[in-house]
């Protein structure tokens, strides 16, 4: 990690952070957010805080293997409350297993952000020192699936930037549920660079909940490679936030592999939640689907860039996305532009994008049936984000979301159950 420190910060110096007069950071804007005088933990204060003591998952049956970042910093629960592991699989701090398994992560570490012509993974590869490593060896699936619940904790203003690195192997099987919260009433920003391999023939299932306050800015980059005949699931889904900027990219690097990415952002108040992603097809026979909805409300301000990129030599490709968006008030603002290139010419590809309100026929029909005026708003709504969540193959975790998105839209809590941190 501290080899491309020196490296990285020169990239950073020329670049600086990423401004909303960018291309490609055109529908966000971190003016206010990084105006702040942020403090950065560089000397390793322990932080005062027991995650077991304010945070049990709620989500009945999910029986996860449970892990937290608090700020930056790997923590494991106490032992009685993870089953053991299977034979190989490595779930720990990427600091320690950076120095326990040099060559193992040395193979890895940097290998898809290297690239990246972005300030924020500049910065970020300057100045993290931990972050989670989760290693599933060949043939290997995990019984249950991998809970790392992101917690911010600071009594000053501060802002935190970690790494993670995800490898699967081949015909190897993982699902992964990653939870961003906010515990304290300051003001949080977050840097997060997570780098995913999915070997050969292997399963690979990513969900990301955020449910922070409003004084919490998040930059999170996932950078996704596939191998042949893998499969991968990405769902990522704000329920409630501050300024968000979500850049995911995925390359398909192996011929009849297949892509399903999902997206729900809920929105009002003056929040921002901007998704930036990339699906490169680079190799033939591979398919790929894309579905974003966001419905915002208030003064609330989104926006969605979708490339879809199919090279010269991905012939029969199969390429789909769509972005859907309803608007509750005049003063919300969406800004949408979905992208196609393709190289090649032997290939099924669409895009597409609707912005519009609720369907005034279909809540007449509702009222003329007995329905109050906000019980039929609230179905309809409901009915919109039903195909992303449905989307989410854990089913404890399926029906959780499902409450949970019901209570964002009805007002109320956006939380789960029992949590302690989401004030």
């Amino acid at each position: 990690m501290n080899s491309r420190r020196d490296e990285a910060f020169t990239r950073f110096s020329e670049l600086g952070f990423p401004a909303s007069g960018q291309e490609d950071y055109r529908y966000s804007d971190f003016t206010k957010a990084l105006a702040i005088d942020y403090g950065l933990n560089l000397n390793r204060l322990k932080i005062p805080i027991h995650p077991n003591d304010i945070f049990t998952c709620s989500v009945p049956g999910i029986k996860s293997y449970l892990y937290y970042i608090v700020n930056d910093t790997f923590r494991t629960p106490s032992a009685d409350k993870n089953e053991p592991l299977p034979e190989g699989v490595i779930i720990g701090s990427l600091k320690e297993c950076a120095m326990k398994y040099p060559d193992l992560v040395g193979k890895y570490y940097g290998k898809l952000s290297r690239q990246k012509n972005d300030g924020f993974i500049a910065f970020n590869e300057a100045f993290t020192q931990d972050g989670y490593f989760i290693y599933i060896p060949e043939n290997t699936e995990p019984e249950q699936p991998i809970q790392i619940v992101n917690i911010l904790r600071s009594d000053v203003d501060l802002m935190v930037n970690s790494r993670n690195l995800i490898v699967i192997e081949k015909a190897a099987k993982a699902k992964i549920l990653v939870c961003d919260h906010s515990l304290d009433d300051v003001r949080f920003f977050t840097n997060r660079l997570t780098e995913v391999f999915v070997g050969e023939n292997a399963v690979y299932e990513h969900y990301k909940l955020e449910s922070t306050h409003e004084k919490t800015g998040n930059v999170s980059t996932l950078l996704v490679e596939q191998q042949a005949s893998s499969n991968v699931l990405t769902n990522i889904i704000t329920l409630h936030n501050g300024v968000t900027r979500n850049n995911i990219e995925i390359a398909l690097n192996g011929e009849q592999c297949q892509t399903l990415l999902c997206g729900m952002v809920l929105s009002d108040k003056e929040q921002r939640v901007d998704n930036f992603t990339s699906i490169l097809h680079n190799k033939p026979d591979c398919h790929s689907n894309e579905l974003f909805k966001y419905i915002l409300d208030d003064n609330s301000v989104c926006g969605f860039t979708g490339r879809l990129i199919v090279a010269k030599d991905a012939q029969k490709t199969q390429a789909y996305q769509n972005n859907r968006n309803i608007m509750l008030t005049p003063t919300s603002r969406m800004r949408t532009k979905p992208q196609l290139e393709i190289y090649a010419d032997d290939v099924r590809c669409s895009h597409g994008a609707t912005i519009g309100q609720l369907d005034e026929n279909a809540l007449f029909y509702m009222r003329s049936r007995g329905i109050s005026t906000d019980e039929a708003r609230l179905l309809l709504m409901y009915a919109f984000t039903a195909d992303v969540v449905e989307n989410i193959r854990i089913d404890a975790l399926r029906d959780r979301i499902k409450k949970m998105v019901e209570n964002r839209l009805r007002g109320e809590s956006h939380k789960c159950t029992g949590c302690s941190i989401c004030t």
